[in-house]
C-alpha cells in the first residue's frame, strides 16, 4: 500500500471543464471554447477534447486518414495557419468505440506541442493539462531530511519543504546551500509540471566511477501556488536514499515525474 494518496479517476474517465480554453498557433487563434472535455488517457493527466464547432474552420486541414483509438474511429488533420502547417496534430472523433462514450463524437483532441500557446481563462498553461482531482501542498518543515546514493551524501537539510501531490510519494525540497555539488553534475534536462511550472536546472550525481542521470532538480520560477520551492533542489526517492529524522524511507517502487 502507498504512503500517499492514489489518482482516483480510471483511464476513459471524462468530465467537463468548467473553465473558457483557447489555444493560439503562429499568434492566430485556433480554437475558443466553454465546453472543453477532458479525458483521462493515463491515469495522470487528462486531455482536452474539443467540440469541432468551437475550432476555427479554416485552420483544420483534412489528411484523408483513418485511425483507430481507445475511445473510437477518428479522422487525422492538419493545422494551418499563414505559413505555419503541422501535419497529423489533431484527431476528429466520428465514430465511438464499441460500448464507448458517445459524447466525444464531433471533439477534436490536438496533439498539446503542436499549439505554440494554450490558455485556461486568461491564463496561459504551460504544459499538460491539470488534473481537477491532484492536490500539491508545499509544507515548511523542521524535520531532518537526508539524501544519499551509493553511501555519498548528496544533501542534507532540517528545514525541508515537503511537497505533497496527488498521486507521487512526498518529494523533499532542500536549500542550495545544503545540496553537496561536488557530486552533481549539470544536465540539458528540462520537464515540465501542470502544478509546479517548467524546471530551470537538472543534475546527474557522479559518485565513483558511477554516474546517476538526472537525479536532481529544481524550479527557479515555479508557480505561485508553490513559491515556497523556488530555487530549492529535490530528488528522486525512487533512485535515492532518503532518511526522514534518521529513518530510511523504502524506495517506491515506480519511477515518476518531478
Amino acid at each position: 500500500m502507498n504512503d500517499y494518496p492514489s489518482m482516483i479517476a480510471p483511464v476513459g474517465h471524462i468530465e467537463p471543464v468548467p473553465r473558457r480554453i483557447r489555444a493560439h498557433l503562429a499568434g492566430e487563434p485556433v480554437l475558443d471554447t466553454t465546453r472543453t472535455l477532458h479525458v483521462w488517457e493515463k491515469p495522470y493527466y487528462p486531455q482536452y477534447y474539443i467540440p469541432l464547432a468551437d475550432v476555427r474552420p479554416d485552420v483544420l486541414i483534412d489528411e484523408q486518414r483513418e485511425v483507430r483509438t481507445p475511445r473510437g474511429q477518428a479522422r487525422l488533420h492538419g493545422v494551418r495557419v499563414t505559413d505555419v502547417h503541422r501535419t497529423g496534430v489533431a484527431r476528429l472523433l466520428t465514430l465511438p468505440a464499441n460500448d464507448g462514450p458517445a459524447e466525444l463524437t464531433g471533439t477534436v483532441r490536438f496533439e498539446w506541442a503542436a499549439l505554440d500557446s494554450w490558455f485556461e481563462e486568461d491564463e496561459q498553461v504551460s504544459c499538460t493539462r491539470a488534473a481537477p482531482y491532484v492536490r500539491v501542498d508545499a509544507l515548511r518543515s523542521t524535520r531532518t531530511v537526508r539524501i544519499e546514493v551509493d553511501g555519498a551524501v548528496l544533501a542534507q537539510s532540517s528545514s525541508p519543504v515537503l511537497v505533497s501531490e496527488t498521486g507521487l510519494p512526498t518529494r523533499y525540497y532542500l536549500g542550495r546551500t545544503e545540496v553537496n555539488f561536488e557530486h552533481l553534475v549539470p544536465s540539458d534536462t528540462q520537464t515540465q509540471c501542470p502544478y509546479k511550472g517548467t524546471t530551470s536546472g537538472y543534475w546527474s550525481a557522479r559518485v565513483g566511477e558511477a554516474v546517476h542521470r538526472d537525479l536532481a532538480w529544481t524550479y527557479d520560477f515555479p508557480t505561485r501556488q508553490l513559491l515556497p520551492i523556488a530555487g530549492m533542489r529535490a530528488f528522486y526517492n525512487e533512485r535515492v536514499d532518503v532518511s526522514l529524522d534518521g529513518v530510511r524511507l523504502e524506495r517506491p517502487r515506480t519511477h515518476f515525474s518531478s
